[in-house]
């Protein structure tokens, strides 16, 4: 979700009609380019909408994911270097929303069971549509593989829903983390310098909430967002499509 905008400038190997010289060009340049600011701002935009309205309660805090599944379902491909997958990205998409309501519909107590349910319903629709895909083997494989990574991490983000249900300023002290760490490793300089800084201030936002009843030490809490935070970050930095990056989704 870091880095919606991480396919900005990428040249597909379809654009390269499949032309070594192309694709050696390409590969040139480093793999390895930071997102920058904006997907940084629109990253900590959305933890500040979900830490404002995690504490409120779910229905509260639903457009905050609904939004968060949008731009992990479009971003991921983005990032995949597959732009634009419209069926992919509305299949995604909708899997996150079909996990929201089965999560706002059950106990607090089933819903692992029901976003694992939702899992299990658009896997087989991922398989579904892959049938109807006219590419090559390899072409098919990596649709696949990209497909069911965004199902899975738009599904996924339907959690939140459940753990604001379990603490809603658990998700507000996390959220926050996440912005501060995304924030501060998105200053000028090297990864070795602003990844212990946006740490740092992940700690420092446990730290200011250490006062809560959260169920568990604030700022714990907060230094792994803030870790998980700064993995996403890492990852979005790989900005060549490759099988690498589909494999290991």
């Amino acid at each position: 979700m870091s880095r919606p905008e991480a396919g900005a400038g990428r040249v597909s190997p379809e654009a390269h009609g499949g032309r070594p010289a192309g694709r050696a060009r390409h590969r040139a340049r480093s793999p390895i380019i930071d997102p920058g600011w904006q997907p940084a701002l629109l990253t900590a935009a959305l933890c500040g909408l979900l830490a404002a309205t995690a504490p409120v309660g779910q229905l509260a805090a639903l457009p905050a994911v609904v939004l968060l599944q949008a731009v992990t379902a479009a971003g991921w491909f983005r990032l995949n270097g597959m732009w634009p997958a419209r069926q992919g990205i509305l299949l995604a998409f909708v899997g996150g929303l079909a996990a929201d309501a089965a999560v706002l519909v059950v106990d607090e107590g089933n819903a692992p069971g029901a976003l694992l349910g939702v899992l299990g319903v658009w896997f087989l629709l991922v398989v579904v549509l892959q049938l109807r895909h006219r590419g090559s083997g390899d072409e098919r494989l990596d649709s696949l593989t990209a497909t069911s990574a965004s199902t899975l991490l738009t599904v996924l983000a339907g959690a939140l829903l459940a753990a604001v249900e379990v603490s809603g300023a658990a998700v507000a002290v996390g959220a926050g983390a996440v912005a501060a760490a995304t924030l501060l490793r998105a200053l000028p300089g090297p990864a070795a310098l602003t990844a212990p800084l946006g740490l740092a201030a992940a700690c420092g936002v446990g730290a200011l909430a250490s006062g809560q009843d959260i169920g568990t030490p604030a700022l714990a809490l907060a230094a792994a967002a803030g870790a998980c935070a700064l993995v996403g970050v890492r990852v979005a930095s790989y900005d060549f499509p490759s099988r690498f990056v589909h494999f290991t989704a």
